[in-house]
């Protein structure tokens, strides 16, 4: 997988320069465009070398994350300049903002219809992901991700994909169709080895809803005392470019609610190491059966809480509830 993330990336950083190259020719009184052409060579040299990934102070790995998204990155967090550090402070200030304004409202209610969740990232920025949109119709179409790795590449990647679900979206085809062209769009994109695990859905206004699972946590369907899981239906988005997907429909009936979650809930871990599970969600699920979105949430939460009991979070988190109003 290395060598052939390696050609990959070598492909990238020729047709960089190939279009700096270009550019150079057009604008020539640009200064900057000589520093970069030299920065890309730089960076072909590191991987014919051996040396690239590696800091060039410590000789330690590059953080994964910022190599992807900066792959003319030469030196770890450790030994960035002063200057640096404050600029790499803003920036993911500015990335966190801007990853919250891509959420939905957190409280959202349409005739038929309520939804909350909750978005906590372990750190500055997140590759959970969800996103709801009424579809005019007394309808709502919802999409709930997770992309492969963490911090900004994850970030970004996670951008990307909400702006082709929302894209897509507005054209009403079918879930599984829809997933299938996003799979293609991210696959075309994105290179080895990310991936992203989705569910996309339309809740209709009679209480059906169709749903894909693109290798997801299974969500559980909620109905009074009742809890049963929505079982994958493909391969998680990115792993192939021709990757099928089938849809199934459920149908909720007044009171019964859909909730997601990413693996930061379910795999989260005790000072003991015990990870908390799909098991014990789905019990805290049966415990809190007919309440509202905000209140089946925060019964997820509050029973992780009591698992964890004190003990750090290492993964984004993201729970959310949709319920077919009573």
């Amino acid at each position: 997988m290395a060598t052939v993330t390696n050609e990959m990336l070598a492909r990238q950083l020729r047709e960089r320069r190939e279009r700096l190259e270009a550019a150079r020719v057009e604008t020539p009184d640009v200064p900057d465009l000589g520093r970069l052409l030299g920065e890309v060579d730089a960076a072909l040299e590191r991987l014919g070398n051996g040396t690239y990934g590696l800091c060039e102070v410590c000789h330690d790995p590059v953080e994964p994350e910022r190599l992807a998204a900066d792959p003319l990155l030469r030196f770890c967090i450790d030994h960035l300049t002063e200057r640096e550090q404050r600029e790499l402070e803003r920036d993911l200030r500015t990335a966190a903002a801007i990853q919250r304004g891509l959420l939905p409202p957190q409280e959202l209610a349409i005739p038929g219809w309520e939804l909350h969740f909750r978005w906590e990232p372990a750190g500055a920025v997140s590759g959970d992901w969800c996103d709801a949109v009424p579809t005019g119709d007394g309808g709502l179409f919802f999409m709930f991700g997770d992309v492969s790795g963490k911090g900004v590449a994850a970030a970004i990647l996670m951008s990307h994909l909400h702006a082709t679900f929302r894209a897509l979206a507005a054209a009403g085809s079918p879930v599984a169709e829809l997933v299938e062209r996003a799979n293609r769009a991210f696959r075309d994109s994105t290179p080895a080895p990310y991936f992203a695990t989705l569910v996309c859905g339309r809740a209709a206004a009679d209480g059906s809803v169709e749903i894909c699972n693109a290798g997801h946590c299974p969500p559980f369907v909620v109905s009074g005392g009742d809890v049963s899981a929505v079982d994958p239906t493909g391969l998680p988005v990115g792993t192939f470019y021709s990757n099928r997907y089938a849809a199934r429909t459920l149908r909720l009936a007044p009171g019964d609610a859909l909730v997601l979650y990413t693996d930061g809930l379910t795999e989260a871990r005790d000072r003991t190491d015990r990870e908390y599970g799909g098991e014990r969600l789905a019990a805290a699920l049966r415990r809190s059966g007919g309440k509202p979105p905000r209140e089946l949430v925060s019964a997820c939460l509050d029973d992780l809480a009591a698992h964890l009991a004190g003990a750090p979070r290492s993964d984004d988190l993201t729970v959310m509830a949709i319920r077919r109003a009573s």
